[in-house]
């Protein structure tokens, strides 16, 4: 029996679902903006900047994935703007130069987001209440969360469920429905509405202001602030309004006692019936009395098209709702209604009036829509355009609706209005984008320099030139060729002109990016152009690279995934001249033992060298002061002769040194005279104490924040608004502070040079989640809970681990740009990194919060010998973070406030890393690894970091489908549609002149229908190489497809020529020909031979053989020399001649469409659409393919692949229902019917569409070397990567049976131990979904990783503990994952 553990590698990108509000603090935290000052060759119509107001936060999931982000605007002229370098995305629009997204807090929930609303407090501007978040997820769980800061996090203020045995009469009897629960709010507040379960509506009512909880003004005295809470829920079943099919509904504006607006079908039509049948919709308007529990009908309104599917509430002061339908827009109010045509599908209810038109013809089936003005709606298309509809009101009625394009984006998801000037497109097919927006009135209200040309390109511009053009320039910067376009389109003389929408005018640009790697249709796993030929083991992984097709439509593209960086080497060598040259002789640096420590001192004027007993001040090659490090009084410490400097902390001008004995000096640096002396600091010389880490922190800058956090006046709002005060200026040295960590585990920080202590922690390093001051008065209670249980208690039952040893080897503090600092301890890597949030010299107001970091892989414990293994870098290539060197040496960068941690492989063990930068090294970085070479190297260029994984992203704009890599050429073979416009006739034809003797039809076709334009996708292959500079990759050849012809799959078959009696690689491409239901399916196969010679283009791809068989050629496979092809209903094995391919054997399984084929030795897996998976064996000497069994229930497959553990093969299989199964043959076990039957080994709920599994090697490990049990083979072990539709990717990766016992048993007591975002319950999370159809629950082998590692985010009793009641240790525990992380580290 063997056992498998899912892990996470890569979490979703693909966001699903947007939100704003003011959730991380209220409308009034926010100090007037500052008036711009207006500037002179603007023309006085343009509207003056309006500042941008308070703006909420953004609130995002992807999948599982929660996360809220503060949106930080920086202001032309302010002082951020001026002391910022980088150049800002989108110019300078509204007296606006930058707005950045930066993360507040993150989660990863035990459950699917199905839908997100937030609860607005109402209360107008000056409000001191926060929003709350409405999440709801399968199949009728709701929870409410407030931002707690406190805890810097997200706590559950109160979870609903309509789930389990006292609600299953809400079903009605049915299993399945199709879509989840949808969430709606009311804009003033005061209740929420979900729909489940297809006709019941759960209201949820909101506790008033001032009921039941602290008054307003108290609250916000007491230091708390009140957010939106839900009092009570109560059903309305919607059959007894007789509602039947409900497709929308919505909460409107103005109303005083809640308005609801259901969007419903009386009865259902369908294509073959809607030219009788086509107005079934129609809307009912409820007053909702969530005290009175009524809800009374107010108004309704029938005869609404059959397609209508999506309810927008107009704003006040004009109320009333829209309508949206594939091909029209309605607006009803209570009083009046009107409507807009799209396109010539539209029709009124009896054919009578004619409907008001648009000027161009659009279709709106899958618009997602948010309101930017109170009477003009964005609306974001199926082709990822944007649009503008306008409700022209006279402030009586609504006249009628206006609709005018706009620019080209990114294909949405949601969209969501952020404050008064900013919207956000949330996308789960491309990157998503925060665009900020303007608005003037009428056409007049351009400036005067405004020409319609096209801008520069972003980014291409120098700084100095952007910030030396008029404004006007600055405007036209806008409308550079990504910016206007939004995304990507070329730029035209139309698409740069600002969008002119019924008397208003609309200017964009694109501030900031969320970068997507979904969907994640194929990858294939390919070599790096830099690879290393002669590495081994860990280190050879990360010569390897995945290359995944993403996206669709124009936002397609080729995503380059790599887990771990390689940097790219500028030199090795030390010899040239006008590089670096060894100088050891010339100077007057110690050289005859070994350097502790170098760095600068007094601005950059000296250099220090520290060495085991003394001290060397340099200025260039010239020593100007010597200091050998006197012994301590022999009072305090006998025998300290031999006490030498052990490590060494620099911040100018003070240097602190900690000698062997444990004692510390302090050396403080005089800047008239450029020397040191040495000061012994008194508070370390009375205790006895032992320190086991320190640091110096410079807190410099124009506005120390540290000393903020001193103050009472810094009452910190979390967006963290800074005050702009005179004691900031550049005289302004900043303060010095001493982070000490003692071997207890307690944690100080001392200003310097006093040394009084400033802040304080008792058992820092249990690894607590959230850090205060000691002695703050306001230590809230929950903290003091956890320091009861003391140390004495955990020896008893520490026996077996030896607790004491756990203790800080190094600590580092850094500030991140923007208001937040870093404390980074490396307790065995149970790194801590915090982020302040909040505001008598101690600093009662600092914060720090913990990070888990289940991305790094920690090391096996170092022998004693400590180095410094932190190295900070404030700008490497424009990055900024810390690197950890070490035998597991890893990045850790910090974008918008964010850890992003990097592995490096390449190399090994780094003993010694810092930064260089010099005329032949920009901004780089120079290291030495174990074997002592120095390599000089910098960032590549071409990735993006700020991601799970570094990515790089190739635009193909067309939807790629199956790529596959050509090994001998390192080629990437890859299908590609590409939707084109082309008449509908010679759609028509081309269909008809296929089968001969059909006539066209065109009696029920006028002829503008015949010449319209429809969207059809040409498929073709490109071959793609990639680039040695890491540029834009190179299309080496194309290979058309005939027209309605679509490429299904292409691989890379290595096939026996029976003539030549050779092996040849050869390009299988499968295609079929898509013509309607009419026609019998056709395929083709074509065989390509892929020229040895790069140099010329034209001959690199010859085909060699192409041959049209019966049925759709849906996969193919090469099966030990032949060519195995899945064409329609049966499968055919090929021999190859060398011109021809001839079957051999068939089988005609009963599939209808195979999706995946497998091979390993001679066994077939073959996975069907619906049939679920067939088991088969190829026999050379009968020449037949015989079934060995099948799965009989019915499965509809999306990917299969063998999972190999040693000596056992089991079957993988996923689903359309997310789940992922193990199967086995096992003929002489009973149950498998002799051996006709797979049996289930386990099964999974993934929560995700797995659309490829790929079999890899596991690399052996440490402690598999030590513990190999007998007759385990642990060599032969495969993983299995998988990529899904949300954009992660993660592992299934083989256990033995210890291993995974061990972590079964601990993740029996995580469900119960780990508090859960949510509530949601990780076990149920994780039970196979059978969507109403019979299914047998098959064996529990399977452990989840994503619970597991909440363990080492534990405090270091609560893992003591559990270890020690499930009869193990917590080393032990570490070690499993540990192992498991590095088997599978395959980039």
């Amino acid at each position: 029996m063997s056992y498998a553990a899912y892990k996470m590698m890569h979490w979703p990108t693909g966001i699903e679902n947007c939100a704003s509000g003011f959730v991380t603090h209220c409308h009034a935290d926010f100090t007037p903006q500052i008036p711009l000052n207006q500037t002179e060759d603007l023309e006085c119509e343009w509207p003056s900047g309006r500042g941008i107001g308070p703006v909420p936060n953004l609130i995002v999931t992807a999948a599982n994935i929660l996360e809220i982000y503060a949106v930080r605007v920086q202001e032309e002229g302010s002082r951020e703007a001026r002391n910022s370098t980088e150049v800002k995305r989108g110019g300078i629009m509204d007296g606006v130069s930058g707005v950045s997204l930066e993360l507040v807090c993150s989660y990863r929930l035990h459950g699917n987001v199905e839908s997100m609303e937030v609860l607005s407090i109402g209360g107008g501007n000056g409000s001191r209440r926060r929003d709350s978040i409405i999440l709801a997820f399968q199949d009728a769980k709701i929870s409410v969360m407030e931002f707690d800061d406190s805890i810097h996090g997200l706590r559950t203020t109160s979870m609903h469920c309509f789930e389990g045995p006292e609600w299953l009469h809400l079903k009605r009897g049915r299993e399945s429905f199709a879509r989840g629960p949808l969430v709606k709010a009311d804009p003033q507040g005061r209740c929420g509405g979900v729909h489940v379960y297809d006709l019941q509506m759960i209201i949820l009512k909101a506790a008033q202001a001032g009921s039941g909880f602290v008054g307003e003004d108290d609250a916000f005295g007491s230091g708390g602030a009140v957010s939106a809470r839900i009092e009570s829920s109560y059903i309305i079943n919607l059959r007894d309004l007789d509602m039947k099919h409900i497709k929308d509904f919505i909460f409107l504006h103005g109303y005083i006692e809640q308005g609801m607006v259901i969007l419903h079908e009386r009865e259902l039509t369908w294509a073959g019936r809607v030219s009788w049948k086509h107005h079934t919709c129609m809307i009912s308007a409820l007053s909702i009395s969530t005290t009175l529990k009524q809800h009374p009908l107010i108004w309704s309104a029938a005869n609404l098209p059959h397609d209508a599917y999506k309810l927008l509430a107009v704003p006040s002061p004009i109320g009333g709702v829209l309508v949206i339908s594939a091909n029209t827009i309605h607006y009803y109010s209570q009083s009046t209604s009107c409507a807009l045509a799209l396109n010539s599908y539209a029709v009124s209810v009896d054919n009578s009036q004619e409907l008001p038109r648009t000027s161009f013809n659009i279709e709106l089936d899958a618009a997602n829509a948010t309101w930017l003005l109170n009477d003009v709606a964005l609306l974001s298309i199926k082709t990822g355009e944007l649009l503008l509809l306008t409700l022209v009101y006279d402030g009586r009625v609504v006249q009628r609706l206006d609709l005018s394009k706009s620019k080209a984006s990114v294909l949405t998801s949601g969209i969501t209005t952020i404050g008064n000037s900013l919207f956000f497109l949330g996308s789960r097919l491309g990157d998503s984008l925060l665009v900020q927006y303007s608005s003037g009135s009428g056409p007049s209200a351009l400036p005067s320099g405004f020409k319609e040309q096209a801008g520069d390109i972003e980014g291409d511009a120098p700084l100095a030139k952007r910030l030396r053009r008029s404004s006007s320039d600055a405007l036209q910067d806008m409308v550079g060729a990504e910016e206007l376009s939004l995304y990507g389109s070329t730029p035209n003389n139309s698409e740069s002109a600002p969008v002119v929408c019924c008397s208003k005018t609309f200017l964009f640009a694109v501030r900031d990016s969320l970068i997507n790697v979904g969907p994640l249709k194929d990858f294939s796993y390919g070599l790096r152009i830099n690879a290393d030929a002669n590495a081994s083991g860990i280190a050879k992984q990360s010569n390897y690279e995945l290359v995944c097709c993403s996206g669709h439509g124009k936002n397609g593209s080729l995503c380059v995934l790599r887990q771990s960086i390689r940097p790219e080497m500028i030199t090795e060598v030390l010899e040239t001249a006008d590089l670096l040259t060894e100088v050891t002789e010339s100077v007057d640096y110690y050289v005859q033992g070994r350097t502790i420590a170098a760095g600068n001192l007094f601005g950059r004027c000296r250099v220090i060298q520290v060495f085991e007993r003394g001290v060397r001040i340099l200025d260039g090659s010239f020593m100007t002061q010597e200091l050998s490090i006197p012994s301590p009084n022999s009072e305090t410490s006998s025998g300290s002769e031999s006490s030498t400097v052990m490590s060494v902390s620099i911040a100018d001008p003070y240097v602190l040194l900690r000698m062997t004995d444990g004692s510390i000096l302090l050396l403080v640096g005089d800047p008239a005279t450029c020397t040191v002396s040495i000061n012994s600091p008194s508070a370390f010389e009375s205790s006895k104490k032992l320190v086991s880490a320190y640091t110096l922190y410079h807190d410099k800058g124009p506005e120390p924040w540290l000393r903020k956090a001193s103050t009472d006046a810094w009452l910190s709002t979390s967006i963290g608004e800074s005050i702009d005060g005179a004691d900031g200026g550049p005289h302004d040295q900043g303060d010095v502070y001493c982070v000490i960590c003692y071997e207890s585990g307690a944690l100080e920080i001392f200003d310097v040079p006093n040394f009084n202590c400033v802040f304080s922690v008792e058992k820092f390093a249990s690894g607590i989640t959230h850090i205060v001051d000691a002695y703050s008065q306001e230590s809230s209670e929950d903290s003091e809970k956890v320091f009861n249980k003391s140390f004495e208690e955990l020896t008893g039952q520490g026996r077996k681990e030896n607790v004491h040893n756990m203790k800080v080897v190094e600590l580092a503090m850094q500030r991140c740009p923007e208001n937040a600092s870093k404390v980074e301890d490396s307790v065995s890597a149970q790194n801590s990194v915090g982020l302040n949030n909040s505001n008598a010299s101690r600093l009662r107001n600092l914060r720090f919060i913990r990070v888990s970091l289940d991305a790094y892989t920690r090391e096996e414990t170092s022998n004693g010998t400590l180095s410094q293994r932190i190295t900070i870098f404030k700008n490497l290539s424009g990055y900024q973070g810390f690197f950890l060197s070490g035998s597991r040496p890893a990045w850790f960068m910090v974008f918008r406030q964010r850890l992003r941690v990097h592995p490096q492989l390449c190399d090994g063990f780094i003993v010694a890393f810092t930064v260089l930068h010099n005329v032949n090294c920009n901004h780089g970085f120079i290291y030495v690894t174990l074997q002592g070479n120095p390599k000089i190297c910098q960032m590549p260029s071409a990735s993006n970091y700020d991601n799970y994984w570094p990515v790089h992203k190739i635009p193909l704009r067309g939807t790629p489908h199956q790529v596959t890599y050509f090994a001998e050429r390192n080629l990437y073979p890859l299908i590609v549609s590409i939707p084109v416009h082309k008449p509908v006739n010679q759609v028509l034809s081309s269909l008809l002149d296929q089968e001969v003797g059909h006539q066209m039809d065109n009696h029920n076709l006028s002829s503008d229908e015949l010449h319209r334009t429809c969207t059809v996708d040409e498929f073709e292959v490109r071959i793609l190489e990639p680039e040695k500079s890491g540029g834009p990759w190179e299309t080496k050849a194309t290979i058309p497809m005939q027209s309605s012809e679509n490429a299904l799959t292409v691989r890379v078959v290595t096939l026996f020529n029976t003539t030549t009696k050779e092996n040849e690689s050869l390009l299988a491409i499968g295609t079929a020909y898509v013509q309607g239901e009419d026609v019998a399916a056709r395929g083709r196969v074509l065989l390509f031979s892929i020229g040895r010679n790069t140099d010329n283009t034209q001959n690199l791809v010859s085909e060699v053989y192409s041959k049209e068989l019966k049925g759709a050629i849906s996969a193919l496979t090469s099966l030990q020399g032949h060519l195995l092809i899945a064409s329609g209903p049966k499968i055919i094995l090929h021999k190859w001649t060398g011109s021809e391919l001839s079957g051999i054997a068939f089988y005609d399984v009963p599939p209808l469409y195979v999706v995946s084929l497998n091979i390993v030795k001679n066994f077939i897996l073959l996975g069907d659409v619906h049939k679920s998976i067939y088991f088969l064996s190829w026999k050379e000497q009968g020449a037949q393919l015989s079934l060995l069994a099948k799965d009989f229930g019915s499965l509809d497959c999306f990917a299969t692949e063998f999972l190999i553990d040693g000596s056992t093969l089991s079957l993988m299989v996923s689903d359309e229902q997310k789940n992922i199964q193990i199967f086995y043959y096992a003929p002489k076990m009973s149950e498998s019917w002799k051996g006709q039957k797979l049996l289930s080994r386990a099964e999974f709920h993934v929560a995700a569409h797995v659309t490829k599994f790929l079999r890899l090697q596991m690399l052996s490990t440490s402690s598999d070397r030590t513990s190999a049990t007998a007759g385990y083979d642990k060599t032969n072990r495969f993983a299995l990567l998988f990529g899904t539709l949300d954009g992660s990717i993660g592992c299934i990766a083989p256990l033995d049976e210890l291993t995974f016992r061990r972590l079964q048993s601990l993740q029996k007591k995580l469900v119960d131990a780990v508090p859960h975002v949510a509530g949601l319950n990780p076990r149920s999370f994780r039970h196979f979904r059978s969507n109403g159809k019979a299914h047998r629950p098959g064996p529990d082998g399977i452990v989840d990783c994503e619970l597991l590692c909440h363990y080492e985010m534990l405090l270091l009793e609560e893992q003591l503990e559990i270890a020690h009641q499930i009869g193990t240790t917590r080393s032990q525990i570490l070690s499993n994952l540990n192992d498991l992380t590095l088997g599978t580290s395959f980039l």
